[in-house]
């Protein structure tokens, strides 16, 4: 037998383990980190500066304390309330005038100015119609009364004390009453005036005085003035205010 070939076989075994071992290994590519992106950093927001415009203060002009009213604006500064009647007065504003139709019999409507109290005062109005009664207020107090001075289309005239009881019911209280040649049946077409006094009422048709009554029993030291217009047992009425002036006495 030959013995060589066992041997032969383990050297080529050798040779080849050897060439394995000494062959050059494959590079093992190492990981890298990945890379860390920053998020963009935004823009600082931009600051805007508001600049506020106050609102213009609006200062109504001031009502004085002597006026003639000529009824050519809106009625601000009246403030109305009836007496007595079924049905509401219709009021307007025409051709520079302050118009009052009455509907209702026994139907009293009243413009009080609530702008200023008088302690002393003067107020005049010329005033047109054919019926009814046109009149003037001084003194006026919500809770102690007023002064009237009226004149009627069937010519006569009085002066009363009124006094609210409820929101729509007054008592009158006559002071002075009667005729004058100053008047004429059918006819309302005046210029009156009434003067008030610490303790004395002054009435006027046309300029011109007709009494002068002491009201010292009745109280009344001051208030507002104001207008006056009723349809007493006659409808329709019409009454008409041209214009009202408020003077010093």
């Amino acid at each position: 037998m030959n013995k060589k070939h066992p041997i032969l076989t383990t050297l080529m075994g050798i040779i080849f383990l050897t060439a394995c071992s000494t062959s050059t290994p494959v590079p093992t590519q190492a990981e890298l980190p990945s890379p860390t992106i920053a998020p963009p950093t935004p823009p600082a927001p931009a600051t805007a500066t508001l600049t506020f415009t106050p609102a213009p203060t609006f200062t109504p002009t001031p009502i004085p304390m002597y006026f003639t009213e000529e009824f050519n604006t809106e009625l601000g500064a009246w403030a109305s309330f009836q007496t007595g009647g079924e049905n509401p007065p219709v009021v307007n504003l025409e051709n520079d005038s302050l118009r009052i139709d009455f509907s209702s019999p026994d139907t009293w409507y009243y413009a009080i100015h609530s702008a200023h109290e008088y302690s002393t005062v003067s107020i005049s109005a010329n005033v047109a119609g054919t019926s009814g009664s046109a009149g003037l207020v001084c003194n006026y107090s919500e809770t102690n009364g007023w002064y009237e001075f009226n004149v009627a289309g069937d010519g006569t005239y009085n002066i009363l004390f009124g006094r609210s009881l409820t929101e729509s019911i007054a008592q009158y209280i006559p002071i002075a009453s009667g005729n004058t040649a100053s008047l004429t049946p059918g006819s309302l077409n005046y210029e009156i005036g009434l003067t008030c006094e610490e303790n004395a009422l002054l009435v006027l048709i046309n300029g011109n005085l007709l009494r002068r009554m002491d009201v010292t029993n009745f109280g009344l030291s001051g208030g507002r003035v104001g207008v006056t217009a009723a349809s007493y047992n006659e409808i329709p009425v019409t009454v008409f205010f041209n214009w009202v002036k408020v003077s010093e006495k």
